[in-house]
């Protein structure tokens, strides 16, 4: 919510009688003085800091099946992925071990 909407929210609540003049503006004030909430992170972070291996669903270390249920894409998608990289120069196999290394297993 905004600040606002909340002084809005504010206002229609002392129209309304429910707060006094001295509640409204202790209330108004707190807002008024408060710092601002940081703004939340974009998916694609909150995606990436989600991302862990999957236990159930692995061939060797959960990387694939981490992402799929990281990405919403299948797991036999991210290892064809991973093998057509692995073809073409060894691209996979490195990318794979780093993820493996670096992605932490779930819980």
């Amino acid at each position: 919510m905004s600040l606002a909407d909340e002084l809005a929210k504010l206002g229609q609540l002392h129209a309304s009688g429910a707060l006094s003049d001295d509640e409204f503006a202790r209330a108004k004030a707190r807002l008024l003085d408060a710092p601002p909430s940081p703004p939340p992170p974009p998916p694609a972070v909150q995606a990436f800091n989600a991302l862990r291996r999957n236990r159930t669903d692995k061939w060797l270390g959960g990387v694939c099946g981490g992402l799929a249920i990281a990405t919403g894409v299948d797991s036999w998608i991210w290892r064809l992925l991973f093998a057509l990289l692995a073809m073409a120069g060894g691209a996979g196999v490195v990318l794979y071990l780093l993820l493996w290394i670096f992605v932490p297993p779930e819980a």
